[in-house]
């Protein structure tokens, strides 16, 4: 058995483990869970070990016309930066889930957990200290965990807050991003785009899911605190809080609708942009401005928003 194999029959087992596995302690996979904001026994081992998922700490980027392993469907967490816009697969993120990727001008976060299909970047400096991030192989509501290398505090990936260790109640500032398509993405920044390479020092399949067709499946592997019937839990919606409101726009009545839409939310005017082809939509402020809004599983939406007000097509 090859070792790509072994991965791959890794991930599925531990995917299919029972939750009771995973029992309330003051420690999980070796992080002291004894502060967390949430309840000790909703945080549950999601099969690998702690950096069983390897982040990627030292990415290594290509040219987009040197690239030769995407094809024109493929889709893309990108990063507009200065001059430059970033690609990050998701064919490389379903197997690694962090890239700590070191700008010019700073740092970011890449994050994507595979349950949820929430991609999300965030500025890694708190309290003027950058950190890096590892996958510290627990979840919370089917999410990411992820752990700061510098205190090993575990962070929610879609509240960007530390839910234990020293750093619990601090937050990631979240940065906008896109999805795109490869072939998109390359027609719109052309010669200054750049993606992350394969070379990532791991030997992997990144033409192949190890999740199979989970993004279709109703089903979930992990229990949530909230849930909704209101659509398939795999549908795609567009979230996004402000000013102690949350909103989510899912894409079946994005695409009813058509593909701008003027709405409001927390008293802000904001705007949509729908691209079915993706699928996938971005939110902007009344400046044009990206907003760094959550692409997202509804069932992920809603079990950490169960109060969002949600857009529906006239």
């Amino acid at each position: 058995m090859n070792s790509f194999v072994r991965s791959l029959s890794a991930i599925v087992f531990w995917a299919l483990l029972p939750v009771a596995a995973s029992s309330a302690s003051e420690e999980k996979n070796g992080f002291d869970i004894s502060n967390s904001l949430v309840a000790p026994e909703k945080i549950l081992r999601g099969g690998p070990p702690r950096d069983g998922i390897p982040s990627i700490d030292a990415p290594l980027f290509e040219s987009s016309r040197e690239a030769r392993l995407w094809r024109e469907n493929d889709l893309m967490i990108t990063l507009d930066t200065g001059n430059v816009s970033f690609a990050y697969p998701i064919g490389i993120l379903n197997w690694h889930e962090i890239v700590n990727h070191g700008l010019d001008e700073g740092q970011v976060l890449i994050t994507f957990c595979p349950l949820c299909g929430t991609g999300m970047a965030f500025d890694p400096v708190v309290d003027g200290r950058a950190l890096t991030f590892g996958v510290s192989g627990l979840l919370y509501n089917s999410d990411l965990l992820m752990y700061d290398h510098q205190t090993e505090s575990l962070w929610s990936q879609i509240e960007g807050r530390a839910i234990s260790g020293p750093l619990v109640g601090k937050e990631l500032k979240p940065v906008a991003i896109r999805h795109e398509l490869w072939r998109g993405w390359q027609e719109r920044v052309g010669k200054n785009g750049q993606v992350l390479s394969t070379d990532t020092g791991h030997r992997r399949n990144y033409r192949l899911s190890p999740y199979g067709d989970y993004d279709h499946s109703e089903r979930l592997y992990f229990p949530v605190t909230h849930a909704s019937r209101k659509y398939h839990p795999k549908t795609w919606v567009l979230g996004w809080s402000y000013n102690g409101e949350s909103k989510a726009w899912p894409f079946p009545e994005l695409a009813d609708h058509g593909a701008v839409l003027e709405d409001q939310i927390g008293g802000k005017a904001v705007t949509l942009h729908y691209d079915p082809d993706v699928p996938s939509a971005e939110l902007r402020d009344e400046y044009g401005t990206l907003l760094p809004a959550t692409r997202a599983f509804w069932f992920a939406w809603y079990t950490f928003h169960p109060d969002t007000d949600v857009f529906e097509a006239e």
